[in-house]
């Protein structure tokens, strides 16, 4: 009898490449990769029609979605990480100096509030920067993934018609939070952000994790070995990219590629660790900051959050 087949959304990049070669393969599963061009539609198809068996998920939305009934759960298989001082933009010739300033002010939010970018920037703006964030009014340019989600009071939508970018442009907006927000007078709020970034892992250990991996329920509840399977699968794959980072062997290395090399001499360890016991301080920050900023409308404990199956399990 073939192997079960599991419906798979997943980028294509270095820590999962083996994968989508079929060099790496679970070892009582079958992937069948299905290539959604922007993965935030994948994302959306699976929060509203679990349309995959397995998908990767932006952390902040899987959050959103599991509080609020979706009937999937992650394994802690963190496919993307980075920094996000450099997603906080204002234009160049604004009156924004400092974070502070952003205080009594409308910020814009590319997509959704519970976008997982966004909740990280806004903790650095408010752990960093000392900014109270229900000072700001928060103005999205799009809807929620899990549209169940009712954000706090001091967000609002884009007016119809209007852009986030030309509203920065104008001044309505002290400043954008976001990928994809560009223009020749649209700076990082935050100087040298990337620096930034690499000096608040030396000095603090912040790290943020911004996806997983989600599999259906029904598919957990059919073969109970299918979480332990797919955390394997993707943690040998993974493996085999950070021997190549750590020999330099990655051919056509990209910024990411270059980034996770620069955390591995930083930390010198793993820049991608797999399982919660390696990543319990970030998942501990990110749960915190996500019931702060009214992500969660209450605290979440570690363990509710993953296949009971992988709480132990490190990759």
């Amino acid at each position: 009898m073939p192997p079960p087949q599991l419906l798979t959304v997943t980028r294509t990049q270095g820590n999962n490449e083996a994968l989508k070669t079929g060099t790496v393969a679970p070892r009582d599963f079958r992937f069948v990769f299905e290539e959604v061009p922007v993965l935030v539609g994948a994302f959306r198809r699976m929060v509203r029609g679990l349309e995959f068996d397995v998908c990767e998920m932006a952390l902040t939305t899987y959050l959103v979605a599991k509080a609020n009934g979706v009937p999937f759960t992650a394994v802690p298989v963190f496919l993307v990480r980075g920094f996000h001082h450099g997603a906080i933009h204002r234009s160049a010739g604004s009156d924004i100096r400092s974070p502070k300033d952003l205080e009594g002010r409308k910020v814009g939010v590319s997509r959704g509030y519970t976008v997982t970018t966004g909740v990280w920037a806004r903790a650095i703006l408010h752990e960093e920067y000392g900014v109270d964030l229900d000072k700001v009014t928060w103005v999205l340019s799009g809807d929620e993934h899990v549209p169940q989600y009712h954000p706090p009071g001091n967000v609002v939508p884009i007016e119809p018609g209007r852009t986030l970018e030309e509203m920065l442009s104008s001044g309505e907006l002290a400043a954008v939070v976001g990928a994809g927000i560009e223009g020749p007078d649209v700076t990082p709020l935050i100087p040298d952000p990337l620096e930034a970034g690499f000096r608040a892992l030396r000095q603090g250990g912040l790290y943020p994790i911004n996806h997983l991996v989600v599999i259906k329920d029904d598919v957990l509840r059919s073969h109970p070995d299918v979480a332990v399977d797919v955390f394997d699968a993707f943690a040998r794959a993974k493996r085999r990219y950070v021997d190549l980072l750590r020999t330099g062997s990655v051919e056509k290395p990209t910024a990411t590629d270059r980034m996770y090399a620069r955390v591995m001499e930083t930390t010198g360890a793993d820049p991608l660790p797999y399982g919660i016991a390696p990543n319990r301080d970030t998942l501990t920050e990110l749960l915190r900051h996500a019931a702060h900023q009214r992500i969660l409308e209450r605290p979440t404990a570690i363990e509710d959050v993953f296949a009971p199956a992988t709480l132990d399990l490190v990759g």
